[in-house]
């Protein structure tokens, strides 16, 4: 197996990742398989750090629009990444990989709380780091967590993991048989298209930042392979690309 062309990444998966065939909660066997894609990745050389949503468990705006509080609903979905977060760490440990979860609120008893340079400092010892709790404010998602994040630590690239859908598309492909898939796009086009890859503070951040985006398939075994090695998976999200579909 080849090296990675990249030193650091940052990983970011949705609450769905975990879910299996559920609707509801954690799935250990996903838990594990997602696991497994990390540790391909650190075996290859890969610095690796992951931000997880929570949307398996808890959803945030969903509640805001019946009526609760929408930072109180917010903060709420923060918990629940932790829960995933915790799901993860256990999984990544069993896959022998040496793990520290990072919380942007306070959480003294089962995570460390959010410091840029001992985030780095575990990076470089080769130590898996989870990033929880989002950016520690409501009114901000787990994407724009991811990014933030990658951007602090010095990440190479952002991949975003989705759960059986292999790129962006022109439209919802499990409802859309003629739905078109980009192979690439520029930040401005992802915003201006309204594609739904991630929130526009998250893509504004990697567009001002210069932070390229990988979104593929993590269900589809090669695919974390062929990313790291720089083949063309998915749909690449960066600047200067002219957009181009499959």
């Amino acid at each position: 197996m080849a090296g990675s062309v990249y030193k650091r990444a940052m990983l970011k998966l949705s609450g769905r990742a975990i879910i299996g065939k559920s609707e509801f909660g954690i799935d250990a066997e996903s838990a594990n398989y997602v696991a497994s894609q990390i540790k391909i990745a650190q075996d290859q050389g890969v610095q690796m750090a992951v931000v997880i949503g929570g949307g398996n468990i808890w959803r945030g705006a969903e509640a805001a629009a019946q009526g609760m509080d929408r930072s109180t609903a917010d903060y709420a979905g923060m918990l629940a990444t932790v829960i995933n977060s915790l799901a993860l760490q256990d999984a990544l440990e069993r896959q022998g990989l040496e793990t520290r979860i990072q919380v942007a609120i306070e959480m003294q008893s089962i995570a460390e709380p959010y410091i840029r340079r001992r985030a780095i400092r575990h990076l470089d010892k080769e130590r898996v780091v989870i990033f929880a709790a989002g950016t520690g404010n409501p009114y901000m998602t787990t994407d724009t967590a991811a990014a933030l994040r990658a951007i602090e630590i010095g990440a190479e690239v952002l991949i975003m993991a989705k759960n059986n859908v292999d790129g962006v598309y022109d439209a919802d492909p499990n409802k859309d048989p003629a739905a078109k898939r980009y192979e690439r796009l520029d930040y401005l086009e992802a915003i201006n298209l309204r594609l739904q890859v991630m929130d526009n503070t998250a893509l504004s951040l990697c567009m001002t930042n210069n932070l390229p985006i990988i979104v593929f398939d993590i269900f589809k075994p090669s695919n974390m392979v062929s990313i790291l090695q720089g083949d063309r998976v998915g749909t690449t999200i960066s600047e200067a690309a002219q957009n181009v579909h499959v």
